[in-house]
């Protein structure tokens, strides 16, 4: 899995386990989803994604959005 992958797999899963805890649990939760997509935002404009930098040194191959 390259590094591109694991990084939106990962956006996606925040994504949807904090909807799911802002539905069940409390609506602060919510704010986890704006910081992951503030996040998207700021990876896509700088290229520096702190996510993409654990999973490489986890092992991950590198892709094309980050190095």
């Amino acid at each position: 899995m390259t590094i591109d992958r694991a990084v939106m797999m990962f956006a996606g899963f925040m994504i949807l386990a904090s909807l799911a805890l802002g539905y069940y649990i409390s609506p602060w939760w919510f704010l986890l989803t704006a910081f992951v997509g503030v996040n998207l935002i700021q990876a896509s404009v700088t290229g520096f994604c702190p996510a993409a930098m654990v999973f490489k040194s986890l092992g991950c191959k590198t892709g094309v959005a980050f190095k």
